[in-house]
């Protein structure tokens, strides 16, 4: 957590990944556009970015791309970068007098009845009792008509849930106003959890409107992040402060997500990645290149002595120990193997596409380990036999990265004549 603390502090401009962070958390970083120069309170007229609240959550996106199955509407997502296929217009209900953008501005507050319309193509947020793409359970949410055609359908109830800057509730403010969306038609609630669309939705976060009202339900609160509007003064956005604890686990939740979302694709064949299970034991390597023979080659593999031999050690037991003995595993090899199941696991239930490089934070943990079971085993023989078995496993080491030092050097010429270091197989050396 300090590492966190020192991360926060010391990368403190603004950057591409912004949005996997909370709308707060933004607007404290230096370069962001997030709060800058945005009026605080949210009138009919704003145009505006609405930011998710759940862990991981992203911006309220739509683009023209439709759904294939379900209404064929256009799809609404949320989006983790920054594109101005997230901004919104906060647009009066149908049953209100015509809209005059010009007049004195209405503020948007709790408990109204509103439209959002889509900045880029000018259609509704909509919902309708149809099935959600991949939540079955909840309902479908589109975009369509534009600001004249439409129906009930398109309007949203106003549900404010808390402000942090403030005790009064009956306005909405950027930033600071958690607030929920409720489909005025249909009594179910705007939300995006961590459920990602297939390839025709870009791998993006699914929007779905649900039935469970559960006001605690962070994936179904909401937050005006960039706000415009010609017609309000600006708000001083360095008066927000994010907590850090929030922020940690906003950001460790949003890593998790991230890399759930990089599924290898089912209709294509990838050389390249390999499974957790391949690691311990060496058997696949990696191509760090092309493999024409015009060019110079690298090949990711490691020293089959330093992966085999700190494999073969992970579980090793022990008995009849004393208690310093027992101290010295503690410190010298369970804690190595804690470590290593640490950084090994979360790939084992990771859904992410996944490369031997993968495994190299959780390789060092194994490599003490091995270095641990050496001296355990050789510590009670005599020190002839101790220098001797020393000597060669610090000769094979060595030989064995001379062996295979072009894989790391550069491959140079046809990768023929290299076919002497393809022990197995798998790994992909030469073909």
């Amino acid at each position: 957590m300090v590492s966190f603390a020192l991360h926060f502090a010391i990368l403190e401009n603004s950057g591409p990944g912004d949005a996997q962070m909370s709308s707060l958390f933004q607007a404290n970083l230096r370069g962001t556009e997030v709060g800058k120069d945005s009026p605080l309170e949210i009138a009919y007229g704003s145009r505006a970015t609405i930011k998710n609240m759940g862990y991981g959550g992203g911006l309220l996106h739509s683009h023209v791309q439709t759904y294939p199955e379900g209404s064929t509407q256009q799809q609404i997502t949320c989006y983790h970068h920054k594109d101005s296929n997230n901004e919104w217009w906060f647009y009066p209900n149908r049953d209100q007098p015509e809209f005059n953008a010009e007049a004195d501005p209405k503020f948007v507050a709790d408990g109204d009845v509103l439209r959002l319309i889509h900045s880029q193509t000018g259609r509704n947020l909509h919902s309708h009792d149809v099935s959600a793409p991949v939540t079955k359970a909840d309902k479908e949410v589109s975009c369509y008509g534009n600001t004249t055609v439409g129906d009930e359908k398109d309007h949203w109830t106003m549900e404010v849930v808390r402000d942090v800057a403030s005790n009064d509730r009956s306005k909405v403010r950027t930033l600071t106003t958690a607030f929920r969306l409720k489909h005025t038609a249909l009594g179910c609630y705007l939300r995006a959890g961590n459920v990602n669309l297939p390839q025709w939705g870009f791998k993006q976060i699914e929007v779905t409107c649900t039935k469970e009202n559960k006001p605690k339900d962070v994936y179904t609160h909401w937050n005006v992040e960039a706000h415009w509007n010609d017609k309000l003064p600006a708000a001083d956005a360095g008066a927000y402060k994010s907590p850090f604890l929030q922020d940690f686990i906003h950001l460790n939740v949003a890593m998790m997500t991230s890399n759930n979302a990089l599924v290898p694709d089912p209709d294509k064949q990838d050389d390249l990645a390999s499974q957790f299970w391949q690691w311990p034991l060496l058997h696949v390597g990696l191509r760090m290149c092309g493999w024409d023979d015009s060019i110079v080659k690298y090949f990711l593999l490691g020293n089959p002595l330093v992966y085999w031999g700190s494999t073969a050690t992970l579980g090793r037991g022990y008995t009849e120990l004393k208690q310093a003995d027992i101290d010295q595993i503690h410190y010298a090899a369970l804690y190595p193997i804690l470590g290593w199941f640490l950084h090994y696991l979360p790939f084992v239930a990771m859904a992410r596409v996944t490369y031997v490089h993968h495994y190299y934070p959780a390789l060092y943990f194994a490599i003490l380990n091995f270095g641990f079971v050496v001296d355990w085993v050789l510590k009670p023989q005599s020190k002839a036999i101790q220098y001797l078995l020393y000597g060669i496993l610090y000769a094979t080491t060595i030989g064995l990265y001379i062996f295979f030092m072009p894989i790391s050097w550069g491959m140079v010429g046809p990768n023929k004549q290299y076919s002497y270091m393809k022990w197995f197989d798998n790994w992909r050396v030469t073909d």
